[in-house]
């Protein structure tokens, strides 16, 4: 990740005074610099976002897939990979907070962010995000070189989407998807094993789904506040984020299908096809939450949702005793 200088990074309030003193402003424009500290180990707990970390565990997937979490060393370089990545996002996320401060201040959840709420000062902030960002990709590349690449262009597609592809209608879509395929690149880099293009398809197809969930769930909760939501979501309408969602989901479940039936029987038990049916289960239960409006924070959907929970437990269970069969 480049060094970016702190004071490049740091946002302007409404008054056009810069938050660097502790001084953070609220909507209304009362002062809350009292609140703000250098940093509490909870700020930058939060600022690290570890609920997050779940989208990680693609790394570990990736590998599992292709059957190779059994061989030699390969699960201690997958999780240092997962490892990297968790750094890696981690120390983006805090950037991030200090670039969307004032955004973010308007916005009814993301307002309690601590760089935005005046919890944790900006330059803190972006001191811990170049580090943790640096010490992602030490670790990637100290794993292997191939993985350092891949955790490299993982991050400029972060930034790039923070910085301009996050407006722009399909592209904002197309970057959130590249960043669940490049985590499934890297187990696969970490490993290393060759992906079957089945499953990299069903990766693309499902974070295609969840990001046209996220953008669905903005739409419908601006809608319902009579406000204005960012302008890119006008770009898009209910109707063609709905069209995108079906259409994800449809080719998620085809491509998991053919992947799933292309794995042999092991002692006469199909184990891989029988993970499709707790796959659809949560493909469909998915689906319903971001038709009720969920979806905005997908983390919060699969950790918080019982039904999709026991769908995933269940696939876990079915895979892991069909790789464990194999093996």
């Amino acid at each position: 990740m480049p060094a970016v200088g702190a004071d490049a990074l740091l946002p302007e309030d409404a008054r056009g005074q810069s938050v660097v003193t502790g001084a953070a402003w609220e909507p209304g424009g009362q002062r809350h610099g009292a609140r703000t500290r250098r940093g509490s180990p909870r700020a930058v707990l939060i600022t690290m976002r570890p609920k997050q970390w779940i989208k990680n565990a693609l790394v570990v997937a990736a590998a599992g897939a292709a059957g190779a979490l059994g061989r030699d060393d390969v699960p201690v370089r997958v999780g240092l990979a997962c490892l990297a990545f968790c750094l890696l996002a981690s120390g983006i996320y805090a950037i991030n907070d200090v670039r969307d401060a004032p955004e973010d201040r308007l916005h009814p959840r993301k307002r309690h962010r601590p760089v935005a709420a005046g919890q944790l000062d900006p330059r803190a902030a972006t001191v811990l995000g170049v580090s943790l960002g640096l010490a992602g990709l030490g670790l990637a590349a100290l794993v292997r070189p191939l993985l350092g690449v891949v955790a490299l262009s993982y991050a400029v597609l972060t930034v790039g989407y923070t910085i301009a592809l996050r407006r722009i209608a399909i592209l904002d879509i197309a970057a959130i998807a590249g960043g669940f395929v490049l985590r499934a690149v890297a187990g696969g880099a970490a490993a290393p094993v060759t992906l079957s293009r089945w499953f990299v398809l069903v990766v693309t197809a499902a974070a295609v789904l969840l990001a046209a969930g996220k953008r669905h769930a903005e739409l419908r909760r601006t809608e319902r506040a009579g406000g204005e939501g960012r302008r890119v979501l006008a770009r898009y309408g209910a109707g063609r984020l709905r069209l995108i969602i079906a259409g994800a989901a449809a080719v998620a479940l085809f491509a998991y299908g053919v992947w799933a039936f292309a794995g042999s029987d092991v002692d006469g038990i199909p184990w891989r096809p029988l993970t499709l049916i707790p796959f659809a289960a949560a493909l469909l239960r998915y689906c319903a939450l971001i038709g009720a409006g969920g979806g905005e924070a997908p983390e919060d959907l699969l950790l918080g949702d019982r039904w999709l929970a026991l769908a995933g437990g269940t696939w876990l269970v079915v895979f892991a005793l069909g790789v464990h069969a194999a093996g």
